[in-house]
């Protein structure tokens, strides 16, 4: 089996519709967080942890993803008209050189598990890796989440799905595994159950955005049938894959930051903000004079949106 993982994909099919209406035209993974898209980090995730493929699920509506990512020669000569030739050269090369993309269309939302399943014929018989830009995970000076999978792969040789613990009532908002630590920050998972009642929850280890794979979960996507939702859930084909092969359970190390919710998109844009080399003493220094309690007062005070 080969050790490292050359092609990851992005499930970026879905509507975004817990951010409407600014996600009626644009896709949710455009959103920027300070002065990248959400996209864009997780690119750059993937490039870090070695991929050469990266493969994109998307939908109607999706163009401006691989827009993003294209070269766009009249920026960068407008850029050099002007000076700038520091930012015509960064947009130029959002992607070194040997990262190739390439789009697939989810035809109908049939669900995770679906997503995935329309990149098999790009991934074919290798292992890979499946990152949901939703979830933007910091690591500060450790490697990437990605990254750090990718070396426990080289050790294990099994699938892993990357875990933290979430609040027992919140277990109905996530996969949750039911595993037996073996390691520093890895568990032997025994099960899996999709979007559990907190009295059932076989845990509190949620799965979160980042999951490595053996190419044997698409046969087992392949014969899931429709789950919670009426979707293909990739958490059935992983249940499934448990009584074939090994499946680790990975804490990573980093803060991870729902950007599907829109408190957890704000308290990103805030936190990545404040870590930015040009804006972050800039902005910290305007959160330290800010008239905080004004701005409390005044939407207490204000009719509510609908």
């Amino acid at each position: 089996m080969r050790h490292n993982i050359k092609t990851v994909v992005f499930p970026v099919a879905g509507l975004g519709t817990r951010f409407l209406p600014a996600t009626k035209a644009s896709p949710k993974e455009m959103l920027p967080v300070v002065d990248k898209p959400l996209i864009q980090y997780a690119a750059e995730e993937a490039v870090a942890a070695g991929a050469e493929l990266l493969v994109f699920v998307t939908a109607r509506n999706k163009g401006s993803i691989s827009c993003h990512f294209d070269r766009a020669v009249e920026l960068e000569q407008a850029l050099h008209a002007k000076g700038d030739a520091h930012m015509a050269d960064w947009v130029g090369s959002i992607l070194p050189s040997r990262v190739s993309c390439a789009y697939v269309h989810q035809h109908a939302p049939l669900g995770l598990g679906h997503a995935v399943l329309c990149a098999e014929h790009l991934v074919g018989d290798d292992p890979f890796a499946v990152i949901l830009p939703d979830d933007l995970i910091h690591t500060g000076r450790a490697p990437g989440c990605l990254e750090q999978m990718c070396a426990r792969f080289r050790e294990l040789e099994c699938s892993l799905v990357a875990v933290e613990d979430v609040p027992p009532e919140r277990t109905g908002s996530y996969g949750i595994v039911a595993a037996e630590p073996s390691g520093p920050r890895i568990s032997e998972m025994t099960g899996i159950v999709e979007k559990p009642e907190p009295a059932a929850a076989p845990s509190t280890l949620g799965v979160v955005g980042r999951y490595l794979f053996t190419p044997a979960i698409f046969d087992h996507l392949r014969r899931t049938g429709r789950g919670s939702g009426g979707e293909i859930q990739l958490t059935d084909a992983i249940s499934d894959l448990l009584d074939e092969e090994s499946v680790v359970a990975y804490r990573f190390q980093g803060k991870r930051y729902d950007c599907g919710d829109k408190l957890g998109y704000l308290r990103a844009t805030v936190e990545y903000a404040l870590r930015h080399p040009q804006l972050g003493e800039a902005f910290a220094q305007f959160l330290d004079t800010a008239s905080w309690q004004d701005i409390v007062r005044e939407s207490q005070t204000r009719p509510q949106a609908a």
